[in-house]
């Protein structure tokens, strides 16, 4: 897989295979979102996710995949800081709103600095026709949250705390998926810098989680936690694996934008499974988002 992988990077092959990993990548990252707003505290469903996912990586880490280069530990330790303050914001900010709220502007304002970062970084750069898919992807994305909070938020008195915490969440998006994208590029066999990067990862949450657990004075059942946290951690394994294959295969901004669809997946979710409600106007919003995701992918 390896070899194959090498063999398409650059190549009309690996351009599509790349839109398609970022679409897989963007359902993927709605359920994963669903999950850990969904039944229990968003922090005990992360640590949970975050303990699975590590347990299941080790192995593979350990015995299965080539050990990383001696340059890649650098680069592990900053993936590692950059994706615990974003766990720890995306937890505060389920917290503070509503799925339907907060979704939507942690991943409206991802592809803008993520967009610009990748120019910076990589040297990447988006025609007109696509710059104008961005505007229409976020305005779809930024109109559908500003619906939510019109009509659909009972959260009144944390919901300027939970915007605020959105958009920093936002950023944080952008910053670990531009760090990310230079980080699996970096290494010869993209499944290592996967399994290493699962295996540290999954260190801290799982000690958080256990820390309010043990201060909860009626916590839940740890049966259907876990459970929740294996389904999340196999989720994570196949949405954050696909936007980073796709980032190697092909251009990064292109791929952070087309997984920012998730936001229709996302409103999907939320209707039928979280029985939020949606209605045309909500509906013609997730047209724009699509639209605007087409717009990039042909204006390329």
């Amino acid at each position: 897989m390896t070899d194959w992988l090498a063999q398409i990077e650059g190549t009309e092959a690996g351009h599509q295979a790349a839109l398609y990993l970022a679409l897989l990548a963007a359902f993927l990252h709605a359920v994963f979102g669903a999950l850990q707003k969904g039944r229990h505290d968003p922090w005990l469903t992360r640590g949970a996710i975050d303990f699975s996912y590590g347990m299941m990586a080790a192995p593979f880490a350990l015995f299965v995949v080539p050990w990383p280069e001696p340059h890649m530990w650098p680069i592990f330790a900053g993936a590692f800081v950059i994706h615990v303050f974003y766990k720890l914001l995306q937890a505060w900010a389920y917290t503070k709103g509503a799925y339907t709220v907060v979704y939507p502007v942690v991943r409206g304002t991802g592809p803008l600095f993520t967009v610009i970062g990748v120019y910076l970084i990589f040297n990447e750069s988006f025609t007109l026709a696509q710059w104008m898919g961005v505007g229409v992807l976020m305005a779809g994305i930024f109109g559908l949250a500003l619906y939510n909070m019109v009509y659909l938020v009972s959260e009144r008195d944390t919901l300027n705390a939970a915007l605020g915490l959105a958009v920093l969440t936002g950023l944080f998006v952008a910053l670990y998926t531009t760090f990310d994208a230079y980080g699996i590029r970096a290494t010869e066999n993209p499944f290592t810098f996967l399994a290493w990067f699962f295996m540290i990862d999954g260190l801290v949450m799982p000690v958080i989680a256990s820390r309010r657990y043990l201060k909860m004075t009626n916590p839940p059942a740890l049966g259907p936690l876990m459970t929740r946290g294996v389904a999340g951690g196999f989720v994570a394994f196949f949405s954050f694996g696909s936007i980073m294959l796709a980032t190697r295969l092909d251009k990064v901004g292109e791929a952070a934008v087309l997984r920012e669809t998730s936001t229709v997946f996302a409103a999907i979710i939320g209707w039928l499974v979280l029985k939020e409600t949606v209605g045309p106007r909500r509906v013609a919003l997730m047209a724009l988002i699509a639209a605007g995701a087409v717009i990039v992918e042909m204006g390329g």
